[in-house]
């Protein structure tokens, strides 16, 4: 093998309750369900991408060091998922009154429009709109 060619990529995220997050993320973010296990893991279409969300657990044979776990500090955050959407201020709206908590409204950064809302789990979620062509590549996320 020459590449690095995967056939998917699945974003995987660690939840409390398996069966209370799959029920958030198809009422608030329209998911679809493509598999359930056990109790402890289900899998989403979430707009064409995978999500997995799993319940935590200890280390293993093929993961003897780590530990899965809901985020401990939801202010302190490695990874968020990004949706660009066309109105930024209307999907907040809709979200919101889906039960999409929200951390402010949202804000014109000057070419683009945001807000981001957490999970029941603590995870961080952005939406996006942008308002100026030449912001397309930006790539200043912060």
């Amino acid at each position: 093998m020459e590449r690095f060619e995967p056939r998917a990529t699945t974003h995987m995220l660690v939840v409390a309750d398996a069966t209370v997050s799959r029920d958030w993320y198809v009422d608030v973010l329209e998911a679809s369900v493509h598999g359930e296990y056990g109790g402890t893991s289900v899998v989403l279409d979430l707009h064409g991408n995978w999500l997995l969300l799993v319940t935590g657990g200890g280390p293993g044979p093929d993961k003897p060091t780590v530990t899965m776990s809901v985020p401990d500090d939801p202010d302190r955050v490695s990874a968020q998922i990004i949706f660009r959407v066309d109105d930024c201020r209307l999907t907040y709206q809709l979200l919101a009154e889906r039960g999409a908590q929200f951390l402010a409204p949202p804000v014109d950064r000057g070419g683009e429009i945001r807000a981001f809302f957490r999970d029941l789990d603590g995870h961080l979620f952005e939406i996006s709109q942008l308002t100026d062509r030449r912001s397309a590549g930006a790539t200043d996320r912060s």
